[in-house]
C-alpha cells in the first residue's frame, strides 16, 4: 500500500510538503504541487481523510450527533430520513460527515465541546436531544457551531441554529380538523413532558380547543412518552371507564398503540372512535384505515439543518432559526359526527 512517505521520496520533497499540498497550503509552489499530484496519481496514492482532517488547520468534519436512535421503535424511520437529508447537503460540500449515536449517560461523561474536539468536528447537528439533556444546557455557551433539531430557542450566541416545523401550529391544525368534524369529547395522548415538541404541540392543541369554547381542564391528557406500548397501556386502561369520540396523539407510534387498544376494546375506527397521529411514518399510509396525521418532511429537515450548519461555520447565514413546512394528511381514521345523532 502506497504511503505519503513513498510519494515524498519519489517527488524529492519532504513528507510535510506532500501533506501541505493535499491540505491546500498556499506556501507550496504550483510546480511542486503539480509534481506531487502527478506522482501520487502514478503511485495510486489517496490521502487518508481522517488523517487529513487531523493534520489540517481547519476542521473539515461535520458531526451528526443523534441521541436515542437505538431506542426507537422499528416502525420509526424518522432518524434515517434525517440522516439522508443531512448527507444530501454535506455530500456536495467540502466537508466530510460523521455520525455519532449517543445517549444521556454519555453526555454526562464529557462535555459537548470535548466530544467535538476529540473527533475534530468543526460543527454539529444535534438530533433527538431533550431540553433536560446535558448537551442542551451547554449550548448557549458553546464556541462550536451547532444546529439543534426540534428545539427553538432564542439566544445571543450566533453559533447556534435550529430547525423544526411549527409544532404548535401543526397541533392546532389537526385539533381544528377534529373539531370541524364535530368532535368535542377528546383525549390527548401527549409525548414526553420534558421535550420541546411536546410542550409546543400541547400549546397548539389547547389553543384550538379554547377557541372552540372547550376549556383545557375539560380535556384529559395522558403522557404516552412517544411510545407505542406506553400509549397502548394508557389507552387500554382509559377505555375501561371512558370512551371519547377521538384521541389526538402526538406521534404516529402512539396512535398505533391507541388503535390497538381500541380494537381490543371492541371499538371500530373511525365508526366508534377517531384517532389522529403526528409525523406521517411510511406505515401510516398503509394502516387500515389509513391514519390521519401531520406530515413532517424529515429529509428536508435534515437537509436544511446541514445547510444551515455549513452556513454558520462559514459565517454566510444571518438567519439562525428555520421553520420547515408541515401538512395535514386527512385520511380514514377520522369520521364526521352527525350533530343530530351524535
Amino acid at each position: 500500500m502506497t504511503t505519503i512517505k513513498d510519494v515524498a521520496k519519489q517527488a524529492g520533497v519532504s513528507v510535510s510538503v506532500v501533506s501541505k499540498t493535499f491540505n491546500n497550503y498556499a506556501d507550496v509552489k504550483e510546480a511542486t504541487r503539480q509534481k506531487i499530484f502527478a506522482v501520487a496519481k502514478e503511485l495510486g496514492y489517496t490521502p487518508n481523510i481522517v488523517a487529513k482532517n487531523l493534520s489540517s488547520k481547519k476542521q473539515m468534519t461535520v458531526g451528526l450527533i443523534s441521541s436515542g436512535v437505538l431506542n426507537n421503535n422499528d416502525k420509526d424511520n424518522n432518524a434515517f430520513d434525517i440522516f439522508k437529508g443531512v448527507y444530501t447537503a454535506v455530500s456536495v460540500s467540502d466537508y466530510e460527515l460523521s455520525i455519532y449515536l449517543i445517549d444521556t449517560e454519555e453526555q454526562q461523561e464529557k462535555s459537548y465541546a470535548q466530544y467535538c474536539r476529540e473527533r475534530n468536528i468543526g460543527g454539529a447537528i444535534l438530533q433527538g436531544i431533550r431540553t433536560d439533556d446535558p448537551y442542551y444546557k451547554e449550548l448557549i455557551d458553546t464556541n462550536i457551531p451547532c444546529v439543534v433539531l426540534d428545539i427553538m430557542r432564542e439566544t445571543e450566541n450566533g453559533l447556534i441554529g435550529s430547525v423544526s416545523i411549527d409544532n404548535a401550529k401543526a397541533a392546532e391544525d389537526i385539533t381544528s380538523h377534529l373539531l370541524a368534524c364535530n368532535h368535542r369529547d377528546i383525549v390527548i395522548m401527549a409525548g414526553t413532558a420534558e421535550t420541546y415538541v411536546n410542550k409546543e404541540r400541547l400549546r397548539g392543541a389547547r389553543k384550538a380547543l379554547s377557541e372552540a369554547g372547550i376549556p383545557p381542564e375539560a380535556v384529559q391528557v395522558l403522557d404516552g412518552e412517544f411510545s407505542e406500548e406506553k400509549a397502548y397501556e394508557l389507552a387500554k386502561r382509559h377505555l375501561l371507564t371512558h370512551r371519547p369520540t377521538a384521541f389526538i396523539c402526538f406521534s404516529d407510534l402512539m396512535a398505533f398503540g391507541v388503535m390497538r387498544a381500541a380494537e381490543e376494546a371492541g371499538l371500530k375506527i373511525p365508526d366508534d372512535m377517531s384517532v389522529t397521529g403526528f409525523d406521517d411514518l411510511v406505515i401510516s399510509r398503509y394502516t387500515q384505515p389509513r391514519l390521519t396525521t401531520i406530515r413532517q418532511d424529515f429529509t428536508e429537515i435534515g437537509r436544511t439543518a446541514a445547510q444551515l450548519l455549513l452556513d454558520l461555520i462559514t459565517q454566510k447565514e444571518e438567519r439562525h432559526h428555520i421553520t420547515v413546512g408541515h401538512q395535514l394528511m386527512a385520511r380514514g381514521t377520522v369520521r364526521t359526527i352527525d350533530r343530530m345523532n351524535g
